[in-house]
C-alpha cells in the first residue's frame, strides 16, 4: 500500500484527525534509495510525509521515543504509522544552513550544539527502547565487529570499481584494526553513557525558532557514544573553513557542545573522549552509507570506502 493512492488516503485521514485540511495537490519532491518525501499544503501550513526506506524504517518508531524524551528538540509529528512506515511532520521553516551569513557558522554552532547535547542526555535512559525500535547498535563494545562489516562493504566497492591506489588504501585501513580495537576498549570505560547519534548532524538538518533548535531527519541515526555525532557536527567546520582540529573555531564549537556533559568528567577527559569517539565513529558512518544505498546504483557508491579511508587521515576532524 505504498502507492500514490495509499499515501494520499492516509495523509488526508491523518490531517482530518489533526483538524487540518489539505488545500492543494500532493507532490513528491524527493525519491532516494533511503526514502521518499511527499509535500502538501494545508490550511495550517505545509506538511511533509516521509516514507523511510527498507533499512531505515526504524525512524518512524524512533520519533515516538524522541517525542516522549525530548519534545522541544524535534519537529513534533502530526502522525506516525509504524505498520506502513509513514511519518507526517509539520514544516519546520528554513534550515539553519540556508540562513547562515559569511561569518555566522561558529556563532550558530555555539547555540545549536549544546542543545543537541541536551537532547542526547535526555535520550540516554532510553537506549534499550531505541534498540528495540530497530536503531542499529554502534556502541563501543560492538564496534570491532562493525569495523569488519564496514571493511567488507568498502572492499566490495573496491573489488567492483576500485583502482590499484584504492586497493593499497584499503590494506592500510585493514592494518589500522588493532589500533581501532584499542580506541573501542578505551571508550568502553567512558564516563559518558551511550545515547543517540544523529550521524548526519549538519545544519541543513536543524531548524531554529526564537533560539530553540529542532533536529530533523533521523534516518541515519544509530545508538553510540554520543560524542560520535561530532564526526559530522565538527567535521563540517573543517570542510567549510579548511581548519585543523586545534583551530579556535573548532575548539569554541567543541567546548560549547561539551559543556552539558561537564558534570560527568573533567574537561580534559571529555576532549580526549570526543576525539576517540570520532575515530571510532568512522566505520559506523560507512555502514550507515551502506544501508542507505541498500544495493541500489548510486552516486554515493564509493561512500563506505571513502569514509573508511578517514581512518588514514592525520586528524580525527577529517571526514574522509
Amino acid at each position: 500500500m505504498n502507492g500514490e493512492y495509499g499515501v494520499e488516503a492516509w495523509l488526508d485521514e491523518q490531517l482530518a484527525k489533526a483538524g487540518r485540511q489539505r488545500t492543494g495537490d500532493i507532490t513528491q519532491p524527493r525519491v532516494r534509495p533511503w526514502g521518499a518525501i511527499w509535500h502538501a499544503p494545508t490550511d495550517q501550513g505545509d506538511v511533509w510525509l516521509k516514507a523511510p526506506g527498507r533499512r531505515t524504517a526504524f525512524e518512524v518508531g524512533l520519533y515516538e521515543i524522541l517525542q516522549r524524551a525530548a519534545p522541544d528538540h524535534i519537529l513534533e509529528p502530526i502522525a506516525a504509522d509504524t505498520d506502513h512506515g509513514w511519518l507526517l511532520l509539520p514544516d519546520g521553516g528554513i534550515p539553519v544552513r540556508e540562513q547562515l551569513g559569511e561569518h555566522d557558522l561558529i556563532d550558530t554552532l555555539e547555540k545549536v550544539l549544546p542543545q543537541y547535547a541536551q537532547l542526547q542526555r535526555a535520550l540516554a535512559p532510553h537506549v534499550d527502547a531505541m534498540l528495540e525500535a530497530g536503531v542499529t547498535d554502534m556502541r563501543p563494545n560492538v564496534m570491532p565487529q562493525r569495523f569488519d562489516e564496514a571493511f567488507e562493504a568498502a572492499e566490495r566497492y573496491v573489488t567492483d570499481s576500485g583502482t590499484e591506489e584504492d586497493r593499497v588504501n584499503l590494506q592500510a585501513v585493514k592494518a589500522k584494526r588493532a589500533q581501532y580495537v584499542d580506541w573501542c576498549q578505551r571508550l568502553q570505560s567512558a564516563k559518558v553513557p551511550a545515547s543517540l547519534d544523529h550521524n548526519d548532524l549538519h545544519l541543513a538538518n536543524v531548524f531554529m525558532t526564537n533560539g530553540q533548535a529542532r533536529f530533523y531527519d533521523w534516518g541515519d541515526a544509530v545508538v553510540a557514544h554520543p560524542f560520535a555525532s561530532m564526526f559530522i557536527g565538527l567535521g563540517m567546520i573543517g570542510i567549510m573553513r579548511g581548519v585543523k582540529a586545534d583551530s579556535p573555531d573548532v575548539t569554541r564549537a567543541r567546548d560549547a557542545y561539551l559543556e552539558p556533559f561537564t558534570d560527568l568528567a573533567p574537561h580534559k577527559d571529555l576532549v580526549e573522549e570526543l576525539e576517540t569517539a570520532v575515530w571510532v565513529s568512522k566505520p559506523a558512518r560507512a555502514l550507515v552509507w551502506e544501508r542507505s544505498i541498500d544495493g541500489h546504483e548510486s552516486e554515493f557508491a564509493d561512500a563506505p570506502y571513502q569514509t573508511m579511508c578517514g581512518l588514514l587521515r592525520d586528524s580525527w576532524i577529517q571526514l574522509c
